[in-house]
């Protein structure tokens, strides 16, 4: 299993979070509330956390080009959303 992680300094998590998670529920499951969110994508699972200060995101995934798409596809969208902060998202392993 491939698992990354990444968390966002941001007093906007929470929002960021139940968007993210709204957008994504339109094309695959997804389950969330104002403090934590869950989607499944076909390429893997994205669980995502707010807190106050920062939205922090765990991918698991078990191919490593699934990887690759899974975070280009939140990128994509937390630039989008979050494009008044500028926010960019730096990846680490967690294994």
């Amino acid at each position: 299993m491939i698992i990354v992680t990444t968390t966002a300094h941001t007093a906007s998590a929470s929002k960021y979070l139940q968007q993210l998670c709204k957008h994504f529920a339109h094309k695959v499951p997804a389950t969330w509330d104002a403090t934590s969110g869950e989607v499944s994508f076909p390429f893997g699972f994205c669980r995502m956390e707010a807190t106050d200060s920062c939205l922090m995101i765990r991918c698991e995934t078990d191919e490593d080009q699934k990887m690759v798409r899974m975070k280009g596809v939140i990128d994509s969208h937390i630039e989008r959303f979050a494009w008044r902060e500028e926010l960019k998202l730096q990846w680490q392993s967690a294994e």
